[in-house]
């Protein structure tokens, strides 16, 4: 089991520290076990959440010293982020960290986790209203007010309210892998893994503009990967112009037809790598990529390793024992 301790402040926005409970609680369902143990945990036991949206009481099972057993530590924002944490919550945070936990902030939450020191050295990124401040008021951290996540190892900052998502599957695929993420992705509802280094500034549909034509459009797509699709044949089947095509791409997944293509060629290859013993260049053809060489520099370029690199790191222990073949499924 992985330990994942939420810390809950007072005024803590809501859907924050909800999103990594629904998270990490689907990936237990899609991976088929509990590899997660979720809790929440806040000063005294009790905390108000955000009186401006939905405001409540919560009280919980787990006070501070939960934060001394975490695998992973989440720090969503509160209202009172621009205030300096107290000594207790700061300690506890070092503390964790000393012993191994790794920590992930979400939108305001890195001022939090900048107030430790933690993020001195560090690139961080936050909700780009408040970029400017963190960097005003903490000048060793390199902030990016561009970036969805960005993930420095032991420690992570994610951007405002839904980045919170990507956050989390990110972390998920971390440590479970490709398949599992996706599977998490899906059962949510969510759209294909965004790259952390997406920009967060994201154009979002008009009212009634989010029609089902473009959902059946990816899912062909997705059943598609293998094959030569053109901006043509995508905008062919989703009865669009390209520019209309282009536009609703961009309101409804924040990127173009073709990036979402590329990034859907790159995770199904991560699957295979981690599923299979299939040869490179086998997986090159089945995902679309052609050539070998086409694919490793794809592949390099999204992921930051080289394909076989990827395999000897996430290879399911199934097939590090077989060394040949597809996993059962």
């Amino acid at each position: 089991m992985s330990l994942v301790v939420v810390l809950a402040l007072d005024g803590v926005v809501p859907f924050e520290l909800s999103v990594p409970g629904q998270i990490f609680g689907t990936a237990n369902d899609a991976l088929g076990r509990a590899h997660y143990d979720v809790r929440i945990c806040a000063p005294g036991r009790d905390v108000r959440t955000e009186p401006d949206l939905g405001g409540f009481r919560l009280t919980t099972e787990w006070g501070m010293e939960a934060l001394a057993e975490a695998d992973t530590i989440v720090v969503p924002g509160h209202a009172g982020c621009l205030d300096t944490p107290s000594i207790d919550v700061l300690d506890a945070l070092r503390s964790a960290y000393a012993q191994g936990a790794r920590l992930a902030s979400v939108c305001v939450g890195a001022f939090t986790l900048a107030a430790t020191g933690l993020l001195d050295g560090r690139r961080a990124t936050t909700h780009w209203m408040f970029a400017a401040e963190l960097a005003r008021r903490y000048p060793a951290v390199e902030v990016d007010d561009g970036s969805l996540y960005i993930d420095n190892g032991p420690i992570i900052t994610s951007a405002g309210v839904a980045a919170a998502l990507d956050l989390c599957l990110h972390l998920v695929h971390r440590d479970l892998g490709a398949s599992v993420a996706a599977s998490t992705a899906r059962r949510t509802v969510m759209p294909l893994q965004r790259d952390g280094g997406q920009s967060q500034f994201i154009e979002q549909p008009h009212p009634g503009e989010h029609d089902t034509a473009l959902q059946a459009t990816l899912q062909w797509m997705e059943g598609r990967l293998h094959e030569p699709l053109s901006l043509d044949d995508i905008a062919r089947h989703a009865a669009m112009s390209i520019r209309s095509l282009n536009r609703h791409f961009k309101a409804q997944t924040g990127t173009t037809p073709l990036q979402w293509l590329l990034r859907a060629r790159v995770n199904r290859a991560q699957q295979l790598l981690e599923t299979t013993a299939m040869p490179i260049d086998r997986i090159a053809a089945d995902t679309g990529f052609g050539a070998a060489s086409t694919f490793r520099q794809h592949f390099t370029r999204h992921t930051g390793v080289p394909p076989q690199a990827y395999r000897s790191a996430f290879r399911s222990p199934q097939q590090q024992l077989s060394g040949s073949g597809r996993v059962p499924s």
